[in-house]
């Protein structure tokens, strides 16, 4: 009787926990998708997308800071200076910026499908650098990424053919993404996510000061400064990672490709924004990519 008892528990106990990592993990997906509503107030308040990026990575790097002092994990390994120097200037510099241009020059929707080529460049490095296999999942995922920016570039939205910039910073950006998953597999063994930016992100910041024009801002400035900060990054990384406590690091993927839907419902909703057909076509390929290599 008892053992049928524990039995049960344990496995109510599961369920509990794998419920508390799906809850996690979407609501990690549903603050990063909401990054283009933030952005833009911002950009409507006059500023350019190096300060958004900018003031992110410091107001960000406060509420990381803080965590990291609370959880006295502040330590660091001074033999991982040029790893950090290389990630600040890529995983954060000129990923914020670019993902910042691709939003503001090809819309919300645009940017953030664009940003999940991530995968389809991290096969790419690992063959052009580690020489791994080319397996036939594989080039299938970057064939479908190929096929499926093209799709939306050409009169994929409702504004028509995109940019030659918006396309050239939206693959930019999802290139610097890709970091995450190859340098971040190193950095993960060594450090917390509040460790980790509590040096990268400053030293970012510093990297786009040089770029940056300040411009008078107002409360509502202020205000989606400290929601693109706080919510879409601070907030966004914490869930992900209490999420990964739950759930295994494939499955959390697969529900994080929630973020591109949630941010084109939220752009179609508040900003008027959506695809065309092809342009749907375009972003479901690039989803499906993606499923493919996490499922591999």
């Amino acid at each position: 009787m008892n053992t049928s008892l524990n039995q049960t528990h344990n496995e109510l106990l599961l369920k509990v926990k794998i419920s508390a990592g799906y809850f996690f993990i979407i609501s990690a997906a549903s603050c990063w998708g909401l990054i283009g509503i933030f952005s833009n107030l911002a950009f409507l308040e006059g500023m350019k997308p190096i300060e958004v990026g900018f003031w992110r990575a410091c107001l960000a790097w406060v509420c990381f800071a803080v965590h990291a002092v609370i959880k006295k994990e502040t330590s660091f390994d001074k033999k991982d200076i040029p790893c950090f120097l290389v990630f600040s200037v890529f995983g954060v510099s000129l990923f914020y910026i670019s993902f910042l241009v691709a939003l503001k020059t090809g819309g919300t929707a645009f940017a953030a499908v664009l940003l999940y080529t991530a995968p389809a460049w991290v096969i790419l490095v690992a063959l052009f650098v580690y020489r791994e296999k080319l397996t036939w999942v594989k080039l299938m995922a970057v064939l479908l990424v190929i096929v499926g920016v093209f799709l939306i570039s050409k009169k994929g939205g409702s504004t028509g053919s995109i940019g030659a910039i918006a396309i050239l910073s939206g693959l930019s950006s999802g290139f610097c993404y890709s970091l995450y998953y190859t340098m971040g597999k190193y950095f993960t063994k060594k450090y917390s996510s509040a460790n980790l930016f509590l040096y990268v992100l400053p030293l970012g910041a510093l990297g786009m000061l040089p770029f940056v024009e300040f411009v008078h801002k107002t409360p509502t400035a202020w205000a989606s400064l400290l929601a693109v900060s706080t919510i879409s990054t601070f907030i966004a990384n914490y869930c992900y990672y209490q999420g990964l406590k739950y759930l295994e690091a494939g499955r959390a993927s697969l529900v994080a490709t929630l973020e591109p839907v949630v941010a084109a419902g939220t752009a179609y909703i508040f900003l008027g924004e959506y695809f065309t057909i092809p342009g749907y076509l375009g972003a479901v390929l690039i989803i499906a990519a993606v499923v493919a290599t996490i499922y591999e």
